[in-house]
């Protein structure tokens, strides 16, 4: 090859080096965008629906303030204050579109009230995030319908992940919120701050929201992290929120007390890979014993408070509390497990509490006896677990082929990418040793 054509290849390669860095770092200013605006999506809607009091038109102006810093920030850099860039871009769409829509006196007053709105009246619910919690959750609602309006409005989840944490289809989810919608419409429901006596009646539908926060980011039903760090975070945050909120409450003590058992957990969770590590697989030196402290301490407090009516919140952080103190996984209460959920049953009867209980059945009895019950469970057709934990008991009882099976049913299910590789491995593992089911 002659000197100049190796001159010129050289220039021709090192052209294509800066240009992959450049594309490359366009990628990741773009990914750092996307996850600030996840992170601050919800907290814009919340802010918008409560000084313009609809929340479609607060979620029309937060996606148009979505789609602006996706298309300039990768280009310009993510701002200082990008919850503020947020909330003025989306607040002037907002004043655009009622200006737009104006067909009658006052609405232009109204335009312009948005963009300097009053201070507001003193509000019992300061966080304008756990606000349009307790304004979703309306008791003209059925409970379902009032959790799965404020999952879907707040932004986080959508409707296959809001479908997902109630374990329904995603039709089906999509036309319950299609109907509570119009439910909301047609019988002229305000979004409005309810009044601190009208809390507890919502307390129901928020918690259970709160939780379902918590848990899609703790555990994500699809994606390609086993844990969504903002969502969990989130979840977290509203619950000490709502907590402080209602001190009293054991449903809210119960909550908290769950949250933070369970995120005692979260840095074990995953092995170095980002694989899944079950219950019996992770360090628990690494757990977080300042949570798991406060968790327990919450849960006799929650205890002492419901002697006689028990709370599903409070029963499942008591289980929670059954695994975080045991020393190893081996020395796990299992008598008090499966009672604690014999107590859950009475006031939260759902197939996934009996798939759970019956899990914990199996570690006492052995597997014969919990895929007995599992084997009784319906309606978890759609649910990976139920086919992941047949396919453990399955195989634990030397019957390889079925349990095979089992797992290839959960993987034909929504699955996060480190959860469905965790079941690729055990349905590899079929042809080896029986394995030891782990939780």
């Amino acid at each position: 090859m002659l000197s100049g054509d190796a001159g010129t290849a050289a220039d021709a390669a090192a052209q294509l080096g800066r240009a992959a860095d450049a594309a490359a770092q366009v990628v990741r200013a773009a990914d750092a965008a996307a996850r600030v605006v996840r992170a601050e999506r919800s907290r814009i809607l919340a802010t918008l629906v409560r000084v313009t009091g609809s929340v479609d038109l607060a979620e029309d102006a937060t996606q148009d303030a979505v789609v602006r810093a996706l298309s300039t920030w990768p280009r310009d850099g993510v701002p200082d204050q990008p919850r503020a860039w947020l909330l003025v871009v989306a607040r002037r769409r907002a004043v655009d579109l009622v200006r737009r829509e104006a067909r009658r006196a006052g609405k232009e007053a109204e335009a312009v009230a948005l963009l300097d709105p009053t201070p507001d009246s003193p509000e019992v619910v300061r966080d304008d995030l756990l606000r349009l919690v307790f304004t979703c959750c309306h008791p003209a609602l059925s409970l379902d319908a009032q959790v799965a309006l404020a999952l879907r409005t707040l932004g986080g989840l959508a409707t296959a992940d809001v479908a997902r944490a109630l374990v329904v289809p995603e039709a089906t989810m999509a036309k319950r919120l299609t109907r509570a919608k119009q439910k909301i419409t047609r019988a002229g429901i305000p979004y409005r701050i309810p009044a601190a006596e009208e809390l507890p009646g919502r307390l129901a539908g928020v918690a259970a929201t709160v939780y379902l926060i918590f848990n899609e980011g703790y555990a994500a039903g699809a994606g390609e992290d086993l844990v969504r760090v903002g969502l969990a975070d989130e979840g977290l945050r509203l619950a000490r929120l709502l907590a402080e909120l209602m001190p009293d409450d054991p449903t809210v003590l119960g909550l908290l007390a769950l949250v933070l058992l369970q995120d005692s957990r979260r840095t074990t969770r995953v092995d170095d890979h980002g694989r899944p590590l079950l219950l019996g697989e992770q360090d628990r030196s690494r757990w977080d014993r300042a949570a798991i402290t406060t968790g327990v301490e919450l849960v006799g407090r929650a205890l002492r408070r419901t002697p006689d009516h028990p709370d599903r919140y409070v029963v499942q952080a008591a289980i929670a509390a059954c695994h975080a103190l045991a020393p190893t996984y081996d020395q796990t209460p299992w008598n008090a497990v499966i009672s604690w959920y014999d107590v859950l049953l009475t006031v939260h009867d759902t197939p996934v509490v009996r798939l759970n209980r019956a899990a914990a059945v199996a570690e006492r009895d052995g597997p014969a006896t919990g895929l007995a019950l599992v084997d009784t469970i319906e309606g978890l057709s759609g649910y990976p677990w139920f086919h992941a934990t047949r396919g453990e008991l399955l195989y634990r009882l030397g019957r390889a082929g079925e349990a095979a099976a089992a797992y290839r049913a959960a993987l034909a299910c929504d699955l996060s990418n480190p959860q469905a590789a965790r079941l690729r491995d055990r349905l590899g593992e079929c042809r080896r040793g029986p394995l030891r089911f782990t939780g």
